[in-house]
């Protein structure tokens, strides 16, 4: 989609720049628009290389003499964040006195507005009033937080979370999407961490990002989501029933404890499998240690679930480094799976810790679908796509 960001001058101004990064992990095309007070807080320069557009800030410049219209008939959202109380008495006023707010007046799509100002300011009638108004129109409202403010005081007019600002912008463009209302479905993610000794560890260089946008748009469609997580460095999908382990066998333990209620189950985590066999109760020193570590193996917790999963859907995914199909298939058959996830690792941009990925959704009867490369949100809303469509076709129920 392709979405406006107009960054207005506020203290938050700066903020604007990891939306607009978050946006464009998202999949969209955004376009920033500053306005003249925003200049002073943040650089074009900052939006222009986050967003790979040129940056629009005055109605006057030589080649934008239409150029609010025409931005008005290209784009698909209009997302004012921080929005001040300047702004906002523009917006609810008509008045034209900048790019911003002439494009407002020009643009027939939906607008969100995230507000950030002084705690007085947000709570004078004025804004009070001019809020209603925008309200009445039909514009999305992203409430500020409540907490100290840059001005030293405490209370509301905190810039909104971007995780909050995000799932509006996701809701507005995707009004209609929910096909998965009335599911319950857990997913597993990142990596598993299997002890040497207090301090160290055997893991992989799962991020966990590709089972996070999963739990994201399988909320945004309107599921139950049960989030089985290993450590990762990110925030919680808001919405998520999120439980938090370390180990395999714990990962194993929290899934069968969290089984009953899931009509589907995608396990999305790169779990270990191996552990060292007797993890030693102090620190190894490096002064005489052992030249070799004894592992084991560690049980499969998908071929569990192939075993006992019932009527649940069950995608597993499975990271390659060669012959991709080749093991997707192979391993779609002998973990009794509906559906494999397969990508290759090791290259540029795609898989481990990147925000972006290419897959193949490998399903029974040889039926593959190549997925090319986008953000793994976008890749998560294919893969529920493709198991809505399993469901449907081959009888999988709940």
């Amino acid at each position: 989609m392709r979405i406006i960001l107009g960054v207005t001058g506020g203290i938050a101004a700066y903020k604007a720049a990891d939306l607009a990064r978050s946006l464009v992990r998202d999949g969209h095309e955004v376009q920033a628009v500053l306005t003249r007070s925003a200049e002073e807080f943040v650089s074009p320069t900052t939006f222009a290389a986050l967003t790979g557009r040129k940056v629009l800030t005055n109605l006057f410049e030589p080649s934008a003499a239409i150029e609010h219209i025409d931005l008005a008939q290209a784009n698909d959202l209009l997302l004012v964040a921080p929005a001040t109380a300047n702004i906002l008495a523009e917006f609810a006023h008509g008045l034209a006195g900048g790019f911003l707010s002439t494009l407002y007046l020009a643009f027939r799509g939906p607008v969100i507005l995230a507000p950030a100002m002084n705690t007085n300011m947000w709570e004078h009638e004025a804004t009070r009033a001019n809020m209603e108004t925008l309200r009445r129109r039909g514009h999305v409202i992203v409430e500020p937080g409540v907490g100290l403010l840059a001005c030293g005081t405490f209370g509301a007019g905190r810039l909104a979370e971007n995780d909050g600002i995000l799932d509006a912008v996701r809701k507005t463009l995707n009004p209609g999407v929910r096909d998965l209302e009335g599911e319950t479905i857990l997913i597993t993610a990142g990596p598993t961490q299997e002890p040497i000794d207090p301090v160290r560890f055997i893991s992989n260089r799962s991020s966990g990002k590709m089972g996070y946008a999963l739990a994201e748009a399988a909320l945004d469609r309107g599921a139950r989501v049960i989030l089985v997580s290993g450590p990762v460095a990110l925030d919680p999908p808001r919405g998520a029933e999120v439980v938090r382990v370390r180990t395999a066998v714990e990962m194993r333990d929290a899934v069968f404890l969290h089984l009953e209620p899931a009509t589907a189950i995608i396990k999305c985590a790169a779990v270990a499998d191996f552990r060292p066999a007797a993890p030693a109760r102090q620190k190894i020193k490096k002064k005489g240690a052992p030249a070799t570590l004894e592992l084991e193996p560690v049980g499969d917790i998908l071929a569990e679930l192939g075993r006992t999963r019932g009527e649940r859907l069950l995608v597993g995914f499975a990271a390659e480094t060669e012959n991709v199909l080749a093991y997707a298939l192979r391993k779609l058959e002998e973990k009794n799976c509906d559906m494999i996830v397969a990508n290759r690792v090791g290259g540029e941009g795609a898989g481990f810790e990147s925000d972006t990925n290419e897959v193949l959704l490998v399903m029974r009867g040889g039926v593959v679908v190549e997925v090319p490369r986008a953000p793994k949100r976008e890749i998560a809303d294919r893969i529920l796509g493709q198991m809505i469509r399993l469901r449907r076709t081959a009888g999988v129920t709940r």
